[in-house]
């Protein structure tokens, strides 16, 4: 069974980076015991961290000249990848970011969809498709019983013809048939291509591994936001710039925010359009985590980018990936699980590893088992903000504009090629993960792996707990800065 050390040599050799620097990189603990899966998600959580930590150290060193180890440990991973449920604001929880119907329902055919109302518009386009008002008193129940009447993907179908949020439920083998799932195989978790000329990038030494790089983070929920998290972990000044006509999950942002700046741009405004395009020319790093071809349209696509800022870094994030049937389809995490036969797998382990002495006969239908934690999501955040800094390291050593790429449904056909925990280890010996709250706060576990972080005096709050960075380089150990909190807490400018 591949380890978390070898995962991450994997990926860092794909890179073409000196194989020598990977003596630099440690991991402690069991990271397939660390969290109850039968799929790798523990190892991709530490193995993710480690190489966006081992870049950092490496861009460091090529700053300076200063070697350091990174080192991460299995537990403080697999609890990282639910970091926007663990952390408290004046001692006060997270508010619940699901929205009351969101979740998964049976279907006529005998099987299941997920749905995902988070924001108001999907909302409102699944309760119309379902014939339904769109009211707060509007129950799951209600939702169920109107679901009932259609047919899987029949349902998803309809969804996406609307632009809506709807995944029916899949085995393996039933996604390995899907035209989508035929573009994507073989295909790596991320891509770094070089999309333009442009002169070495010069670098002087500095404290911390990014200090120095602007980062323009045009990225919402979740996993866009978690690689621009990162990339200000090492240092970076990270702006993020979100519009003000759209939806936000307060819950998450609060979390996803830390260490960056926040502002709010409208791009049909043209004042703020032209804004935009001058922190561009000044920016390092553009990262985007729209649809592909959105922010295109507005004049912001990579080859844009490269001409308007020769030597930029063009991050890009998606749910489907840049080829295929779905590439325009919208997505997130819990809906590419419940899709690509993820949910099926992990329940049919789990159903496993409670047959001890003796078979425990399958019920007809398994209900559908998510992942603990949103995988997909966290481990293509750290992916996209390792793939940024080694194409920030490329663009120091040989030049250039470069593209990075990573898809939420590329990642999970990465996990899968990781091979499978027997089930009795994945969920017997496997640790669950700690509720949100004790009684007294945060969990002890997770208070034990927090810091304090100051809270910018835009948001109402005086006072973030949350989750230390799990890597941690012995020489520029990540430094906690302010918490913004809300996303309008700064002016669109540069530092």
């Amino acid at each position: 069974m591949i380890s978390a050390l070898e995962i991450a040599e994997d990926l860092w050799k794909a890179q073409g980076l000196p194989v020598d620097f990977l003596k630099h990189l440690k991991f402690c603990g069991d990271p397939d015991t660390a969290v109850q899966s039968s799929f790798k998600i523990g190892a991709v959580a530490q193995a993710s961290i480690g190489v966006a930590g081992l870049a950092s150290a490496y861009l460091h060193y090529l700053r300076t000249g200063v070697e350091q180890s990174v080192t991460v440990d299995a537990r403080h991973a697999a609890l990282e990848f639910r970091s926007h449920e663990y952390y408290t604001l004046d001692g006060l929880a997270p508010t619940e970011v699901w929205d009351t119907i969101a979740g998964l329902y049976a279907t006529k055919d005998q099987s299941f969809v997920r749905i995902h109302t988070n924001f108001p518009r999907h909302r409102k386009g699944v309760l119309d498709i379902l014939e339904l008002p769109d009211l707060p008193e509007t129950t799951k129940e209600q939702v169920g019983a109107a679901i009932l009447h259609w047919n899987a993907e029949d349902l998803e179908k309809e969804a996406i013809s609307r632009g809506l949020c709807i995944s029916a439920y899949r085995s393996f083998d039933t996604w390995d048939a899907h035209p989508h799932a035929k573009t994507l195989a073989h295909k790596p978790p991320l891509t770094i291509t070089k999309i333009g000329d442009a002169p070495h990038r010069s670098l002087g030494a500095e404290d911390r591994p990014l200090q120095g790089i602007r980062v323009l983070d045009s990225s919402r929920v979740l996993a866009g936001p978690i690689a621009g998290r990162t990339l200000a972990a090492h240092g970076a000044d990270d702006l993020l710039i979100t519009s003000p006509t759209l939806p936000a999950l307060f819950g998450i942002d609060a979390d996803t925010s830390r260490g960056k700046r926040t502002t709010q741009l409208d791009l049909n405004d043209p004042t703020d359009h032209t804004t935009l395009k001058n922190l561009i020319s000044e920016a390092h790093v553009f990262l985007q985590a729209y649809r592909p071809g959105g922010l295109a349209a507005k004049g912001f696509g990579p080859q844009e980018l490269a001409k308007l800022r020769p030597g930029v870094i063009c991050a890009n994030l998606c749910a489907w990936g840049w080829e295929g049937p779905w590439k325009d389809r919208r997505g997130f995490d819990s809906l590419v699980q419940t899709a690509t036969g993820f949910n099926q797998a992990e329940a049919e382990a789990h159903h496993a590893s409670l047959r001890q002495d003796e078979p425990v006969p399958a019920p007809p239908k398994l209900t559908p088992r998510p992942f603990p934690f949103q995988v997909l999501d966290y481990a293509g955040g750290y992916l996209l903000a390792f793939g940024t800094i080694v194409a920030l390291c490329k663009s120091v050593t040989i030049g250039g504009s470069w593209e990075v790429r990573v898809s939420l449904a590329g990642v999970g056909q990465w996990l899968r090629s990781l091979g499978r925990i027997p089930p009795e280890a994945a969920f017997i010996q496997g640790r669950s993960l700690p509720p949100k709250m004790a009684s007294h706060g945060l969990h002890p576990e997770i208070q034990s792996l927090a810091s304090n972080w100051k809270v910018s005096s835009a948001s109402g709050y005086s006072e973030m707990v949350a989750l230390k960075h799990p890597a941690v380089l012995s020489v520029t150990p990540c430094v906690e800065k302010e918490a913004p909190v809300v996303l309008n807490a700064h002016e669109a400018k540069w530092l």
